[in-house]
């Protein structure tokens, strides 16, 4: 009988599992923050220019990007929790390279295998599919999806407090270690499940789709730098769109492809992955606006001139909230439905934009304002793998919640090209200087709140389906072993 078609036990202690992978996703989403605070000073460190210190963000995005999808499939076929152990391995060997030097060439190669590591959020919503019980994986499933945004909250104070008052390696040495106690955790509470996906590996179709999302973000995250219209930008852009097309035709006709189109397609997988990639738009907004804005000197009329790390902890609340929201968004979605948990969350996030629009004057305002933003991406970064895992059978797991994971990052990367634009060209000359405006950040907010609207708007366009999904998803295990029977693989085979 094939391994697919026993349904497994819950794991021999399902919290020390859920607090394990919860752990590994913020110690992940941490390190794709980790040198924010550290970028300006950079160039000096490393005697560097700001272009080649602005890819130590943009690396990590890039490998982000390719990985995730990729790392999730092969997690599906040959073991979810060996490719989250490598993924982790490769976390703490980019964090020792970083450690060791002041070299930007080598920074970025770090940076590169720190960056890898995110697919290790997709990897632990698929375990926790596998090993829970039925009651168990809506609430597990929802803190491990908010560890992108709780980590993020997290890392930026933590890194500004080493930035200002110890040598700037510390920070790597003790992302190295930590990723090191990941691995030994792991190797003592996370199982490793007996479901698998058949197939082989898809080698031309990774080829693809790394050639497609490398050109598009590496356009999309330096076209401010090169010019909009300029030859490389518009010829990246257009790289992109070509290898999309042919990867995509590739795609259909594989037999074992790296991702599904034909269930990607699906208007209940569509539009979640649209709708990710809005709120990933909107949640990043608040992150990169919060930590500028307060920093702006009080001449500007606006700034306060906040150190870096009373700026960095201006995020913090928002971490804390993403924490206690996060079991709130699983009991909606249980009673609900993941559809209504995620329009809620949407509207939330917008009237939290609404806020900031109109009280961006004095620090504990910009605080509740960007508490409020938070607030409402933990609800919804909780509710989007539900969302997932109703559409895709559990073979497809990992895979799917990496393409996921995946549009939030897009998201993120046009988010960023976006705000850079902006707060770029209004400006204006104050004490010597240039500034963005206020109204630049108020267009800023607008633009947010535009886009977790639209996301309400693509929430509300998925397939109904509003009853309550634990049930649902516990059930989907013995429905897939079903599906994969010998007489329904010998149908499929003909």
């Amino acid at each position: 009988m094939p391994e697919a078609m026993t349904e497994p036990a819950e794991a021999s202690h399902p919290r020390f599992l859920v607090a394990v992978l919860a752990f590994c996703g913020v110690v992940v989403a941490v390190m794709q923050t980790l040198v924010v605070p550290l970028l300006p000073h950079i160039p000096r460190l490393t005697g560097s220019t700001p272009t080649a210190a602005s890819w130590l963000i943009t690396v990590t995005l890039l490998t982000g990007a390719v990985c995730t999808p990729v790392l999730g499939r092969v997690g599906d076929m040959y073991g979810k929790r060996r490719v989250l152990l490598a993924s982790l391995g490769v976390l703490a060997a980019g964090s020792v390279m970083c450690a060791l030097s002041s070299h930007i060439g080598v920074l970025i190669a770090g940076r590169a295998l720190q960056g890898a590591a995110l697919a290790v959020v997709p990897l632990g919503i698929s375990i926790m599919r596998d090993e829970l019980a039925p009651e168990r994986i809506l609430p597990s499933v929802a803190l491990m999806s908010s560890t992108l945004g709780i980590g993020a909250a997290v890392g930026l104070p933590v890194a500004a407090l080493v930035v200002e008052h110890a040598d700037w390696h510390i920070m790597f040495w003790a992302s190295a270690g930590i990723g090191l106690l990941d691995i030994v955790l792991v190797l003592c509470f996370v199982p490793e499940s007996p479901l698998r996906s058949r197939g082989h590996f898809d080698v031309l179709g990774t080829l693809g789709l790394t050639a497609a999302l490398v050109s598009l973000l590496v356009a999309v995250t330096q076209g401010g730098d090169w010019g909009w219209t300029s030859v490389r930008t518009l010829g990246l852009l257009a790289v992109a769109v070509v290898a999309a097309l042919l990867w995509g035709v590739y795609e259909l006709r594989a037999s074992s492809p790296i991702v599904d189109l034909r269930v990607s397609a699906r208007p209940a997988v569509l539009l979640t992955n649209l709708a990710a990639m809005l709120i990933g738009f909107a949640f990043y907004a608040n992150s990169l606006v919060t930590a500028q804005m307060v920093q702006e000197p009080t001449s500007t009329g606006y700034g306060l001139g906040a150190s870096i790390v009373v700026s960095g902890l201006c995020l913090l609340p928002g971490g804390l909230a993403m924490v206690a929201l996060s079991p709130v968004s699983a009991r909606i979605s249980a009673r609900y439905g993941p559809k209504v948990t995620l329009a809620l969350a949407s509207a939330f996030m917008a009237v939290g934009y609404v806020v900031r629009f109109f009280t961006s004057h004095q620090l504990w305002t910009i605080i509740l304002g960007a508490t409020v933003v938070a607030a409402g991406t933990a609800i919804a970064y909780s509710a989007l793998p539900a969302l997932v895992m109703r559409a895709v059978p559990v073979g497809e797991t990992g895979a799917a919640n990496g393409l996921n994971t995946l549009m939030r990052s897009i998201g993120q990367a046009f988010c960023s090209a976006v705000v850079a634009a902006v707060l770029a060209n209004i400006t204006f000359q104050v004490g010597g200087h240039t500034a963005p405006t206020l109204h630049a950040y108020l267009l800023v907010f607008l633009i947010a709140a535009g886009a977790a609207l639209l996301a309400l708007i693509v929430t509300l366009c998925l397939p109904g389906r509003t009853a309550p999904v634990s049930t649902t998803v516990g059930q989907d295990r013995m429905t897939d072993a079903a599906e994969r029977s010998p007489t329904a693989l010998a149908r499929e085979h003909a």
